[in-house]
């Protein structure tokens, strides 16, 4: 009786530890994100031009420290060449807000009578409501535009020390690693270099694939949307792909924008339904082209898992946070799957695409090989 009441509260004491490490966990990660927002977008991006570095270093014979600083000045130059085209176009659209603010009450009022006409809704409420969200709406997108210029020096200052980050990380890779493998027991350095070059390989396909994956996009959507007719095709195209960063549901959450615009400000109602395919086309391609080809299944969170990380990554950190988090769930799952009593966590987390057709015949015709011991 004694031995089982000692149980159940060594049980509850475990319970309390986890409890208090999730909650000091994300105290300190909220309470020191100005700090860990640019060291985790650092490790990420410097993670990102690695190869780069490695090319200018080994293939081109530079030494490493020159190398490394042409491949964040690389990466610098193409940032601001990319913020400098997006910010160009959102300054376009923001200057014909008016004009558009115009042009979306003429095509309200339009609506409102084809609702009166076929519903019976009385037309002065409609007219009412209407011209509340309507202004609303594009008053709200003038001051989101201001804010976008206006940009903080705190902002600056952390934009800055990215690159510092990066050149840091990446000169002193080896010391890091060195580090790592020393302070692990003898016996499971060998583990230890296993599931650091297992991270390393997973957050460098995932992350270079993801931004292969918007570059392609923002490339798709805007030639996309100007063949549909739709005005600032780049802008919207550029937007609505940096929503791909969130998986299963970004490329729809981007397309909301567009089309929204187009339903305000186009000439026919056609047109929204043009730029609605134009996306039904896109997230075909993305899901069944690219994103297969390209990012491959490197990270394997369960799609639940991934939803429910990205709200809380959005939440604890905004953007940078819903950018991070899929890299941090695979680091922890590769943790789990190399550490025998967390192991069953990592079988929660992970998730293994079904294989269909062709390949599906293929896999069972080697599996029948291996049984017969023909393969």
């Amino acid at each position: 009786m004694e031995q089982l009441q000692k149980n159940r509260f060594d049980a509850l004491q475990q319970s309390v530890y986890i409890m208090l490490f999730f909650i000091l966990f994300f105290y300190i990660i909220i309470v020191a994100k100005q700090v860990l927002i640019p060291i985790s977008l650092g490790f990420l991006f410097a993670t990102l031009i690695y190869p780069l570095s490695r090319f200018f270093e080994f293939r081109l014979k530079i030494p490493k420290t020159l190398a490394i600083l042409l491949s964040v000045l690389t990466f610098v130059a193409v940032f601001v060449l990319f913020a400098n085209l997006l910010i160009r176009q959102v300054h376009s659209l923001a200057q014909d807000f008016p004009a558009l603010k115009l042009k979306a009450n003429a095509n309200l009022e339009y609506l409102r009578l084809f609702i009166q006409e076929n519903f019976g809704i009385d037309a002065q409420d409609q007219h009412i409501w209407m011209k509340e969200r309507i202004s609303g709406m594009f008053d709200s997108s003038s001051d989101l535009m201001k804010n976008i210029f206006n940009a903080t020096s705190g902002t600056l200052f952390k934009l800055f020390l990215i690159p510092v980050f990066m050149f840091y990380m990446l000169n002193f890779r080896e010391q890091f690693q060195k580090f790592i493998i020393k302070a692990s027991p003898d016996s499971k350095r060998t583990r230890t270099n296993r599931i650091m070059r297992q991270i390393s390989k997973i957050i460098q396909k995932y992350i270079s694939g993801v931004f292969t994956v918007i570059g392609i996009l923002c490339v798709l959507n805007s030639v996309g949307l100007y063949i549909v007719g739709l005005k600032y095709a780049i802008v919207f195209g550029i937007i609505s792909a940096l929503f791909n960063l969130i998986p299963y549901f970004g490329t729809w959450i981007g397309a909301v924008f567009p089309i929204t615009f187009a339903l305000l400000t186009g000439d026919t109602p056609s047109l929204a339904v043009s730029v609605f395919l134009m996306y039904v086309v896109v997230q075909f391609t993305e899901n069944n082209i690219l994103t297969p080809n390209i990012t491959g299944s490197y990270v394997r969170i369960n799609p639940l898992i991934t939803i429910l990380s990205i709200i809380v990554g959005g939440i604890v950190w905004g953007v940078a946070g819903m950018l991070i988090v899929i890299p941090f769930m695979g680091t922890i799952k590769i943790l789990f799957e190399n550490i025998e009593p967390l192991k069953p966590y990592a079988l929660l987390l992970g998730y293994e695409r079904p294989v269909r057709g062709i390949k599906r015949f293929g896999k069972r015709r080697k599996e029948v090989l291996k049984r017969r011991g023909e393969g």
